[in-house]
């Protein structure tokens, strides 16, 4: 059994040097192919330089790209720990160098590989960022040919790989540990459940610095022996037709994202963007990361159906950092199941079917079963008891794509990832802090337990909240919006959160007055403030996640960046 995936690049190096491994985009051109015979020299020219320029954690600070894949699976080569993180973001620049300060001080690394650009563009932060400056810089980009001097690294199954820092949509970023074990565990898992085989094509235009994009899809297609075709995150979400665009180009059969990115093209291709579009050849449409919306899917099927683009395709997946990436997975090829819940149980933590002619239903997607090697269940939070079927709870996992553990934090390690179950004692389980039940053997995801609101003795999910709200108008931007309580008299107080699409000509008493009727309509719960932020002020993890808590931390500061509020029946606009 190998070991690493340097073993299984060199392998492919070997077998089939000629053979496509990624295509690289930029915007709607072509910029550069790589074979794996040449990432496998580039891997040990970097794995080299890295190797000689010392010991320690590596962190790879890349644009998306070639140079980022290049300096991954070098750092590898290396036998050195990879800590994959994204250079400063013009348009969020204090955001990202917050997040790199932390990460910077947390994983402790020994040296920084990246480009020439990038080093010349980390000039100007280094005032902001004192960690740079005792740090060695591996300028990758100009790694010479090792002759002789590179060799293997001996690297054990259960040996540290790289530190994933989770996206920090509740709490600030923490290192998971995944070992090599992890990686090609759930490599193996995801290759089975999606039907991958070397005649498989992918498209990916997820962040390289996640679970997702990086193990999805990078990790993944060398795992398999399949081409991938990679463009960058900003590139889909300035124009999102360029994904569709390169699905259709490249007859992918592999693509996908969270729910939102479904939703983004839903919503915004027009019929003229789509002219020449084949999408018959996509037959495995991941969808996770996020909560599912059944009506996302939906409305992709209708516009997109046109286009050759199947419902069998979905492939709805749940998953997590601290998991290495995918934990269940639908089966392929299959409808993906709806479950239609009455919404009153489903506050109350169960799932029920609505009686009679409901007028109001809950759609929660199956997100499938885990592997054989792998268990999921349903526990209560605070009694640590196995729920039964149907009943809501707090989802624990045990099996081998479990990471080792957070980096350097011993306590949260224990608390995260050492879980035992009151009754039997079995454990250790990873508590995900997500909430779900299981039904017929399938996992049904309803949200997370430190985000659940509980108004007058109901439980209610932010996202169902915030899907209501931000389809209730047309000036209102999709996923851009969050829901959570505050404390008052008479007990939990519901605030929206939600930006508008445009400044100029809005009525936001209109906007506002729509907000709280079809969240009243929908939910039966009443809110008791609305405040609306210009585009791009809502705060959000690099992974594009909301923010919910910093967002409520700030509202409470009265530190968000305004257009409109409403509260107690007064309206200010500012």
């Amino acid at each position: 059994m190998m070991q690493s995936f340097v073993e299984i690049l060199r392998r492919h190096a070997v077998d089939q040097p000629d053979r496509e491994a990624f295509t690289f985009l930029s915007e709607d051109a072509e910029e550069s192919r790589c074979t794996y015979g040449e990432l496998d020299a580039r891997a040990r020219a970097i794995g080299t330089q890295l190797r000689e320029g010392g010991t320690g954690h590596v962190l790879l600070l890349y644009a998306p790209g070639r140079h980022f894949v290049e300096a991954f699976f070098g750092c590898l080569y290396a036998g050195r720990v990879a800590v994959p993180v994204y250079p400063p973001d013009p348009i969020n620049v204090e955001r990202a160098l917050t997040r790199l300060r932390h990460v910077l001080a947390d994983a402790r690394p020994s040296t920084i590989a990246t480009t020439r650009e990038v080093r010349e563009l980390m000039v100007m932060f280094e005032d902001k960022v004192p960690e740079l400056a005792p740090l060695e810089w591996a300028i990758t980009d100009e790694a010479e040919p090792p002759g002789t001097r590179w060799s293997e690294p001996s690297e054990s199954w259960d040996g540290v790989a790289m530190l994933q820092y989770t996206s920090g949509s509740t709490l600030s970023p923490r290192g998971v540990m995944l070992t090599h074990g992890n990686l090609l565990t759930n490599s193996a898992y995801i290759k089975e459940a999606f039907g991958h085989s070397t005649a498989s094509q992918g498209v990916i235009w997820l962040p390289p610095y996640h679970d997702m994009g990086l193990i999805g899809g990078i990790l993944q297609p060398v795992f398999s022996g399949f081409p991938c075709a990679l463009m960058s995150p900003l590139d889909f979400l300035q124009r999102p037709i360029r994904w569709l665009r390169a699905v259709s180009r490249f007859r992918a059969t592999t693509s996908g994202g969270p729910n939102f990115a479904y939703e983004l093209c839903a919503k915004k291709i027009g019929r003229a963007d789509c002219e020449g579009l084949d999408l018959s050849s996509w037959s495995v449409a991941f969808n996770g990361a996020e909560p599912i919306n059944a009506a996302t899917m939906e409305r992709f099927v209708d516009v997109f159906g046109p286009l050759g683009f199947r419902a069998e395709s979905f492939l709805p997946c749940y998953g997590l950092a601290e998991s290495t990436l995918a934990v269940t997975c639908t089966p392929k090829s299959a409808l993906p199941t709806v479950g239609t819940f009455d919404p009153h149980s489903l506050g109350l933590g169960k799932l029920r079917e609505p009686s009679g002619e409901a007028p109001e239903v809950s759609r929660l997607v199956s997100c499938g079963r885990p592997p054989a090697d792998h268990r999921v269940v349903i526990v209560d939070p605070e009694t640590r008891l196995t729920c039964a079927d149907r009943n809501v709870g707090e989802i624990w996992i045990s099996g081998p794509s479990v990471a080792k553990g957070y980096w350097e934090k011993p306590a949260e390690t224990q608390a995260t990832f050492g879980a035992s179950l009151a009754d039997t004692g079995e454990g250790p389980f990873l508590r995900t802090g997500d909430l779900g039940a299981m039904l017929d053997g399938e996992l049904y995801v309803s949200g997370r337990l430190k985000d659940v609101m509980i108004i007058h003795g109901r439980n209610y999910y932010p996202h169902d909240i915030e899907a209501t709200v931000y389809t209730c108008h047309s000036e209102l931007r999709p996923n851009c919006g969050v829901a959570f309580t505050v404390a008052g008299g008479d007990g939990e107080r519901l605030v929206v959160v939600q930006e508008v699409r445009r400044l100029q000509d809005l009525n936001s008493n209109e906007v506002i007055m729509k907000i709280r009727g079809a969240v009243a309509q929908h939910h039966r719960v009443q809110v008791q403030s609305v405040v609306l932020l210009p585009p791009r002020a809502l705060p959000k993890t690099s992974s594009g996640k909301v923010q919910r808590q910093l967002c409520r931390t700030l509202f409470l500061k009265g530190e968000l960046d305004v257009v409109a509020t409403w509260s107690l029946n007064q309206l200010a606009v500012s």
